[in-house]
């Protein structure tokens, strides 16, 4: 695995606390971030902090989205399938924000597409922002391991979904399963899809069954 090298300056090794505390005094992972070889204070609530794959920095979470910055589609879960079938739409004309639960594979999901052409692309930084940067009415791709992450991962991205909100889950899911979840969205007026897509990575990047 080849790491993701962080700017010079975004976060000191643990030897610079001294330094920073004299010069700042902020505390390490209490009340201080680094913003590119500057210190700042972080909010309250880190949780109104999210990572901006496109500019590359840290943004405020409630920050205004313009519509000319909405997605057609989001899609969480950037396993080989995901990270392909979020490419696969964007060739084909739409416009995806991807999430996943582990943030390394977003900017590496982001990354794949400025090198395939500069896809129209872009990352969360978390399940809220997700929802907060797609067109109405939403529409979430889910591509995670099926069984009890399906459940979690729905959890998760129907608190912030609204009526007519769409999740479509596109793993190899037990029928019974998608019946159950169903049922349950139904309830908050969320439809549900159950839809697997075969084919293996190869058929997610370029022409899969669903």
């Amino acid at each position: 695995t080849k790491p993701l090298p962080y700017k010079k300056g975004s976060r000191g090794p643990e030897t610079a606390d001294k330094w920073i505390n004299e010069k700042s005094g902020y505390k390490r992972n209490q009340d201080y971030v680094y913003f590119d070889g500057s210190v700042g204070r972080k909010s309250e609530n880190e949780s109104k902090m999210v990572f901006d794959y496109n500019k590359n920095c840290y943004v405020p979470a409630d920050k205004e989205i313009s519509a000319d910055d909405l997605c057609d589609v989001g899609l969480y879960g950037l396993a080989v399938m995901g990270q392909n079938f979020a490419l696969n739409m964007a060739s084909n004309g739409f416009s995806v924000c991807v999430g996943n639960r582990s943030p390394g594979k977003v900017g590496v999901t982001v990354l794949r597409a400025r090198a395939e052409g500069g896809l129209p692309v872009s990352g969360s930084g978390s399940p809220e922002n997700l929802i907060r940067k797609l067109k109405r009415p939403r529409k979430v791709v889910i591509l995670v391991q099926a069984g009890k992450p399906v459940d979690d991962t729905i959890a998760e991205l129907s608190k912030f979904m609204d009526p007519c909100d769409v999740i479509i889950d596109g793993g190899n899911e037990w029928y019974q399963n998608s019946i159950r979840r169903c049922k349950m969205l139904h309830q908050k007026g969320i439809y549900f899809i159950g839809m697997g897509i075969s084919g293996g990575e190869e058929g997610a990047r370029n022409g899969p069954s669903l």
